[in-house]
This record gives structure tokens, sequence and C-alpha cells, in this order.
């Protein structure tokens, strides 16, 4: 069994939100955290709370402790800091679930 967030994003800036993707990556893979699903949206047909997003993706742990505790690390949150708040005009957790994989 897993944990997943399914995630919305609103990307300003493609090069620094990647700078942010990239600078994340040893810190995910500390905590067994890994991205399944990815996709870049240009077009939102329906949203219930009118989120303005143009980037979509599940993030999948091992366990929602796992999950709390790399979104609360000192470094991920450094890095947060330096790139996605440069880069992200809005970010929404839009669904989180246990998996059975």
């Amino acid at each position: 069994m897993s944990y997943e967030i399914l995630v919305g994003l609103k990307v300003t800036d493609d090069l620094t939100y990647q700078a942010y993707r990239d600078a994340i990556a040893p810190i995910l893979v500390k905590y067994e955290g890994r991205f399944c699903y990815d996709f870049s949206v240009d077009k939102v047909l329906r949203s219930e709370n009118s989120e303005d997003i143009n980037r979509v993706f599940t993030l999948n742990f091992p366990s929602q402790a796992r999950q709390k505790s790399f979104f609360s690390d000192d470094a991920y949150l450094a890095v947060k800091a330096k790139y996605f708040e440069a880069s992200v005009a809005e970010a929404h957790i839009l669904a989180a679930f246990n998996n059975d994989d």
C-alpha cells in the first residue's frame, strides 16, 4: 500500500519550476517518493473551485507519514523557497488517497 496525492499547479516560469524539480529529486528519493504521472495541461474544461492550473501530477510515497516528512524537511523547504515560490502562482491538492498499487 502507498499514499498518493493528485496535485494541480499554475506554473508561471517553466525553467525555474524545472530547477525546483531537479533540486527536490534527491530529497524525494530520501523519503521514497516518486512522480507517477505528470501532465502539462493547456485547457481546464471543468473545475469545482475555479483552480487555474496548467500542470497536473501524482506524487506517491510509501505512507502518508513519509509524505508529511518530505514536505516538512528543512532541505525541501529551502528548495521550495528558492524555486517553487518564484515559479508557481497556485498549488492545489486535488485528491489524496491510499493506493493498493
